[in-house]
């Protein structure tokens, strides 16, 4: 149920009187809290409420936001958190919940939207940056197949693989290094497939540079690119992919 849903439905029932339905439609497009303006009207423009990046807010800035967006959408996702800021957030919204490899916080019940997404990773050293596309992608209501550990070093590995990237409606692949994943999936794929570089490597690969340059160049068709280490941007991207594909 939407927002405006929501209100409608409290003015039929009598628990909202015709003038207070005004006024909340009328302040549906944001929540100003001073120090922020909280997107509200955003679940009803593009499908899913807005996000929280959490890396470098203020304590109390992230309490409030955190615990504004739970009480008005029922559900939130912060990215780029610390378990310090789990911990202050859970004290307000005891719903939420920490995962210290993806650095999420979820609070409340996922969206429902159905369909498959692969999620492919390199190494094991990608698998932060996995967890937090495949992560994403469940909060917004995808079923995620993690196939992890596929780097082109051993290439058996991932062709063991290839029925399951067949079935998916969107694929990520996610490598640092020299980034060649992404070419050797987008090969595989008769889906959009999401590229996301990573900063795991060595010197020269100056924090996934070298990988970010390599899927921008990638021959191969289909592929996309997101910013360095952006599992976030990943996994929504493929949320919104995968819910063109089960309408």
């Amino acid at each position: 149920m939407t927002g405006i849903e929501e209100i409608l439905e409290k003015v039929a029932n009598k628990e909202m009187s015709v003038s207070d339905a005004e006024k909340a439609l009328k302040s549906g497009s944001y929540a100003d809290l001073g120090f922020a303006k909280l997107d509200t009207g955003r679940s009803e423009r593009s499908g899913f409420p807005e996000v929280v990046y959490c890396e470098g807010k203020l304590d109390e800035h992230l309490v409030s936001i955190f615990k504004r967006l739970f009480d008005s959408e029922g559900r939130v996702l912060g990215t780029r958190a610390n378990k310090h800021q789990y911990e202050i957030v859970r004290e307000e919204v005891s719903a939420a919940v920490y995962d210290p490899v993806s650095r999420l916080i979820t609070a409340g019940k996922p969206l429902k939207a159905g369909g498959m997404i692969a999620i492919c990773c390199g190494g094991t050293s990608d698998v932060p940056v996995a967890e937090e596309a495949a992560q994403t992608a469940e909060f917004f209501g995808c079923r995620v197949e993690r196939i992890y550990d596929v780097g082109v070093s051993g290439l058996h590995r991932l062709l063991s693989k290839t029925d399951v990237i067949r079935e998916a409606n969107c694929v990520v692949a996610i490598a640092g290094m020299e980034g060649a994943l992404a070419s050797v999936v987008g090969g595989l794929a008769r889906v959009p497939v999401i590229a996301v570089p990573t900063s795991v490597g060595y010197g020269a690969n100056f924090e996934g540079l070298s990988a970010l340059l390599s899927m921008i160049n990638s021959c191969a068709n289909g592929v996309a690119v997101v910013n360095i280490d952006n599992g976030y941007g990943a996994g929504y991207l493929a949320a919104q992919i995968n819910r063109l594909a089960v309408r």
